[in-house]
């Protein structure tokens, strides 16, 4: 299985995002994380992290349409490898309910944008913004989410 954007490209990206984290005073780590491509390749195949480290997560992730997330303290960068899927953003969520501390899941959302994503597309999603992979037509999708946790 072949990905257009290496983790090299995630990671620099991660980095400047840290930088600017870091830049404005918060606690994103500024260690070196290097993993080699059959450790993400491998990693990638069943979803999950490739670099946990406090206030950054870095996640090769796998997955099918499900449903809407809502995340206190956690901003995403998505970084669309494999697959389409059709994402909303915003809104209002439906029967929602907290699933851990500062996380809530929901049915549906009422309202927000809706985005078709797709191999090479990037996106920014702000914590405290509901977001639902509503459509997986490609059965699933890859991407990696750069996750940056804020106060």
């Amino acid at each position: 299985m072949k990905f257009g954007i290496t983790l090299g490209k995630v990671l620099t990206m991660a980095g400047l995002l840290c930088a600017a984290t870091v830049s404005m005073g918060s606690g994103v780590p500024a260690a070196v994380h290097y993993i080699d491509h059959d450790k993400v390749m491998a990693v990638m195949a069943k979803s999950g992290p490739i670099v946990s480290d406090p206030g950054l997560v870095v996640l090769a992730q796998r997955r099918k349409s499900g449903m809407v997330e809502y995340h206190e303290h956690t901003n995403h960068v998505f970084i669309m490898v494999e697959g389409e899927a059709t994402l909303v953003v915003g809104g209002t969520m439906v029967n929602a309910k907290d699933s851990a501390p500062g996380q809530k899941r929901a049915d549906s959302i009422d309202g927000g944008e809706t985005f078709h994503l797709s191999k090479g597309d990037v996106i920014t999603i702000p914590a405290k913004t509901p977001h639902w992979f509503k459509d997986v037509p490609t059965t699933t999708v890859a991407y990696y989410a750069v996750n940056i946790e804020s106060d």
